[in-house]
């Protein structure tokens, strides 16, 4: 395979709240993607536990406590598989011990930790169904935008509902991103006609690779996701799916096709507007 070419895969959870469980599903998950070939692999949000926000929070962990021990899990697997492994979304402590970060971690083939980005957006809707969420009553706001650093390739983090302001992404691929990653535990009543829309938008706009795992099916009466992982293409075509299953959709990100889609079309040469 070409240096010009990363094979990645999404994986695609219906998490609970058990946390072993869901490790548990991780992990075979991403070990049949790694024996497929997957270098890159990225999780959805809430992969180690989806429940209420208050259980959640009690979750939260120190990113530089070795022995923490989700992320001392899945900082064996990426080692263990040598892959770069994104997680994306879990809890996460704050300086100031009150509530907590909703945190995407992209960790490298050793084990360590190459991006950390606390979600922005926070998810704060009545939704005409009747569901409710306030994510902000408990989980606080990151302020950074960040990138990792995945070999000469540069993968832009981001949690869900930050989907919704592509202000973010602009500031990401003007800083370098090739690869965007939008782990996501979208609803199902929005996700049904606006998650793959805003995830070709922002493949389009950006002219980059889009990594959307996501989460699917019913967790609990209260919550239900919508799934439909993938991976789209910089010319903003669904070159990846995962069915309706617990599983996982593969593709070759192939940067050169990027570079060819970005000589061809120099939108983002022609940026007028930047003070957002």
């Amino acid at each position: 395979m070409s240096e010009s070419v990363i094979r990645a895969a999404v994986v695609q959870l219906r998490s609970g709240d058990d946390v072993h469980h869901n490790l548990e599903t991780v992990r075979q998950l991403v070990e049949l993607a790694a024996q497929s070939g997957a270098r890159l692999i990225a999780l959805p949000e809430n992969f180690c536990f989806l429940g209420s926000l208050k259980e959640k929070g009690k979750l939260a962990e120190s990113l530089t406590n070795p022995s923490a021990p989700i992320l001392k899990s899945m900082r064996h697997l990426s080692r263990q598989l040598g892959i770069h492994l994104i997680l994306g979304g879990m809890p996460t402590k704050t300086p100031e011990g009150r509530g907590f970060y909703n945190t995407a971690v992209a960790l490298d083939p050793s084990g360590d930790a190459i991006g950390v980005y606390h979600k922005i957006h926070l998810f704060d809707i009545n939704i005409p169904d009747g569901a409710v969420f306030q994510e902000s009553a408990h989980v606080t706001a990151g302020e950074t935008v960040t990138l990792a650093q995945m070999g000469e390739t540069k993968v832009g983090l981001s949690v869900c509902y930050d989907l919704r302001f592509p202000e973010l992404y602009r500031r990401l691929v003007r800083a370098g991103a090739e690869i965007l990653c939008i782990p996501a535990a979208f609803t199902l009543h929005t996700g049904k006609d606006h998650w793959l829309p805003l995830l070709r938008a922002r493949a389009i706009e950006n002219e980059c690779y889009v990594l959307a795992p996501a989460q699917f099916g019913r967790h609990n009466p209260q919550r239900a996701s919508f799934g439909k992982s993938c991976i789209v293409d910089p010319w903003g075509a669904i070159i990846a799916q995962v069915p309706d299953k617990e599983g996982y959709a593969m593709a070759d990100l192939d940067l050169s096709f990027l570079q060819r889609v970005r000589q061809g079309l120099p939108c983002l040469d022609h940026i007028r507007l930047t003070t957002i």
